[in-house]
Parts: C-alpha cells; structure tokens; sequence
C-alpha cells in the first residue's frame, strides 16, 4: 500500500517504514500520526483508521545516523553514486533494470568495491563481458570511487521515492531554501 515517513522526537525524519510497521507503533503508544493517506480506512472489529503518512516517536525509538564511519557498498548506494546512469553510455537506467559492472573483470582479479564497480545497462554490460573496458574501447565516464556520506546524501536527493506523499515535504529538506 503505503510507506510512513517517521520523525524521531525531535521532530526530524529519520527513516520509511511500512505503513504495517507505523499502525503497530501508534497501537503501542509509541508514536502519534501527524498526517495521513486520503485513502480507503483500515478496518477492523475495534477501529478505523487511514493509513499513517507520517509518523512522530514519543521518544527515541530511531535516531539518525550522523557519523557512519564506512559508507555501506550496496546496489542502492552505487546506483545513486552513478546518478541513475550507466557510465559507459550514459543511458538512464531504472534501479530495477540496472546492472553492475566490474571495470576490471572479475577473472582478471577484479574484486566487488567501490574502487571497481559502475552501474551499466544490460546492453553495455553483455558488450562488455568480461573483457577490459579499455580493450574494446568502452571507458567508464566517471572513474569509480568510494562516495562519502555527504556525497551521497546529496545524491539522495535527486531519487526521492516516487511515493512521495504531500504532508512529507512539510518535514522533509528542512536545510534548502524557502522561495518567497
């Protein structure tokens, strides 16, 4: 159905949960709904409800996570690293569709990090193959490399979840500009 944006107690968004996870929460009186769906009412013996949009903790359930010392290497994580584009083409790819490519082939002692992984199409990816990229003429455009955490927040940014519901950009990107 629905994700539910979640602020801790502070009032800052920290995490999406399932709209599931966000009901379970407020039954246990650990979180208030600030804003929700406009869509058909949960049902039940004992009450109706709409599914929560966002979701604040009556104490710190979740605290953001300001000082991850190693940025995680995750498919997610590539993907926005290379802005959603495969670097050999420059084709936006979709996170579902996209692929990963080891610039220097895994049978050539490529290993899978940061250091040697691009996001590439399906069609750049099977030309390539497990060839070098520079043998058949095939240079990534940007060299791979490990993002830092404020690089990829940035990123972040640019892929905001198609699901976006209204009431979450009152709590969301509180640090940009207001037009006036």
């Amino acid at each position: 159905m629905f994700d539910s944006l979640v602020l801790n107690a502070a009032g800052l968004p920290v995490t999406v949960v399932s709209w599931q996870r966000a009901v379970s929460l407020y039954f246990a009186e650990k979180a208030i709904v600030l804003a929700e769906y406009d869509n058909k009412p949960l049902r039940s013996p004992n009450f109706t409800m709409r599914a929560p949009a966002v979701i604040q903790c009556t104490h710190s359930l979740y605290r953001p996570k300001r000082f991850v010392r190693e940025l995680p290497f995750s498919r997610r994580n590539v993907y926005m690293r290379d802005n959603g584009m495969c670097m050999y083409c420059g084709k936006r790819v979709s996170l579902s569709s996209f692929t990963f490519d080891h610039v220097i082939p895994r049978s050539r002692g490529g290993r899978t990090s940061w250091d040697n992984i691009v996001a590439a199409c399906s069609p750049c990816n099977l030309r390539k193959g497990g060839r070098m990229a520079m043998d058949i003429g095939m240079q990534p455009h940007h060299r791979p490399h490990r993002p830092t955490t404020f690089q990829l927040q940035e990123m972040g940014r640019r892929f905001p979840p198609n699901h976006l519901h209204d009431t979450w950009l009152d709590y969301l990107y509180w640090d940009v500009e207001l037009e006036q």
